[in-house]
């Protein structure tokens, strides 16, 4: 069937706004508190005027150095919030938020499994591409390496979507088969539905900034620079909060749209 971006993200929408209490709470407690956390914990560089490339990279490689003892469990963290956050969206039964929280904790490990398993595909497959680019010496040959290794990251990234609705609602508990589960969904719209994921992405980013910028600006005009970093950090850290609960119901949504069948009292979305 056709992917419907337009019905997708009324179905999504009209989720959240129906379980927003619950989900904006588990919303909260598993992606902005440990967004927060690392903020306030391994603050990001702050770009110089006039810095030179070799700067910005080694600043970067700073802080990713400094922040990567705790990117792994914060990830942990935000896909057991994640698969939490769809059970409530999908579940006709209505569970309690502790419910969610322990269905969500059951499917973490096949999704932990099945996230592996694209990461290493796409480490060897990217790795020798970019690697045969580089060692060619052509430079036209080391950015077309590159630039194929990216479109195939994305390309998986979009196919393998589902992985979350496939394991939750569908109870695919195999990593190997939930990732196969989410390419049979995706086929023959990965290009409908990853221009979908990228328009809200840029929608969602560009509220953030604008929203971000002008309370930041207020903020520091009102209180002192420490108070306006406290409160840009709090601000941001939120607005993603939304932004990724979300994009969980946009993806419930495009599971539902593309062969969700509700035999089992799961996986339809309001609307």
């Amino acid at each position: 069937m056709k992917f419907d971006s337009n019905l997708a993200w009324q179905r999504a929408s009209s989720a959240v706004a129906a379980n927003r209490e619950v989900v904006l709470a588990l919303a909260g407690v598993f992606f902005l508190l440990p967004t927060l956390g690392l903020t306030l914990l391994v603050p990001p560089p702050q770009p110089s005027p006039g810095a030179s490339t070799e700067a910005v990279l080694k600043s970067l490689n700073e802080y990713y150095s400094a922040a990567f003892p705790y990117l792994l469990p914060i990830a942990v963290l935000q896909a057991m919030g994640m698969l939490s956050l769809l059970t409530l969206l999908t579940d006709k039964n209505r569970p309690t938020v502790g419910d969610a929280i322990r269905l969500g904790l059951k499917g973490l490990l096949p999704y932990v499994m099945a996230q592996l398993l694209v990461v290493i595909g796409l480490g060897v497959v990217g790795g020798t591409v970019i690697a045969i680019g580089a060692a060619s010496g052509i430079a036209a040959l080391a950015v077309v390496g590159a630039v194929v290794a990216f479109s195939a990251v994305a390309y998986v990234m979009i196919r393998t979507s589902l992985l979350g609705p496939v394991i939750v609602v569908d109870g695919q508990r195999n990593a190997l088969a939930a990732i196969l589960r989410s390419w049979q969904l995706t086929q023959g719209n990965a290009a409908r539905i990853g221009l979908f994921y990228l328009l809200v992405w840029i929608a969602f980013m560009f509220v953030i900034a604008v929203i971000t910028l002008v309370l930041g600006i207020l903020f520091a005009l009102a209180g002192s620079q420490e108070v306006s970093r406290m409160a840009e950090a709090v601000i941001s850290s939120g607005l993603n909060a939304v932004m990724a609960l979300y994009f969980v119901g946009i993806f419930a949504a495009v599971h539902s749209q593309l062969g969700r069948h509700a035999a089992t009292g799961q996986g339809d979305l309001p609307g």
